[in-house]
């Protein structure tokens, strides 16, 4: 427990002063930075060698957490019965986000809630990350710290230990449209049935 302890400690101090750090989900590992960081996301970007076009979403510690995001999308309660777990939704919001977090005109963000405990307990703390996969552009993604460390090596400030479970990317559902529109299929199907 000391362990964790000073695990998620140099995970906060990293992140409060600008740094990347590496964070286990039970999608995939992934990299985050703080959002409002125009330098720190900047930096993400710059060593994953990802198109600034291509924007990032945000983890969060919870379904309630959400409300202090400034969302103006509706999020109905089914989507609490999949979180924590790999399910991203796409939403609009007022919230004044950095560039290349989420998407401007319309101002645009997609939000998980990771299915990992350490992930969980570090963004009660931090707050909302932006984060993506740990990976460079176009390559296989990491599945643990190792991995990650093994392709970014200093470039990120502090890997926090652990290991995906699926292995690949979170189901992606616009809830700006009726109903939800799957844009990525994913390890959670969306019920067709939710209208």
């Amino acid at each position: 427990m000391f362990l964790q302890k000073d695990n998620l400690n140099a995970a906060i101090e990293a992140v409060t002063e600008g740094s990347i750090i590496g964070i286990p989900t039970e999608t995939v590992y992934g990299l985050g930075v703080d959002p409002y960081s125009e330098e720190a996301v900047k930096n993400l970007f710059n060593i994953k060698e990802r198109d600034d076009s291509k924007p990032v979403s945000l983890l969060v510690p919870s379904y309630d957490s959400v409300n202090k995001l400034n969302i103006i999308t509706d999020i109905p309660e089914v989507v609490d019965l999949y979180w924590p777990g790999p399910l991203t939704v796409v939403v609009e919001t007022s919230e004044k986000f950095v560039d290349g977090v989420g998407t401007k005109s319309p101002n645009t963000i997609g939000i998980r809630v990771p299915d990992n405990e350490l992930a969980i307990e570090l963004l009660n703390i931090t707050g909302p990350l932006a984060v993506t996969s740990a990976n460079l552009t176009g390559q296989k993604e990491a599945k643990n710290h190792q991995e990650a460390e093994e392709i970014f090596k200093d470039s990120v400030k502090h890997y926090i230990e652990g290991e995906a479970v699926h292995g690949n990317g979170s189901t992606v559902v616009d809830l700006r449209e009726p109903g939800g529109e799957i844009l990525r299929e994913g390890p959670l199907k969306w019920p067709p049935s939710y209208c």
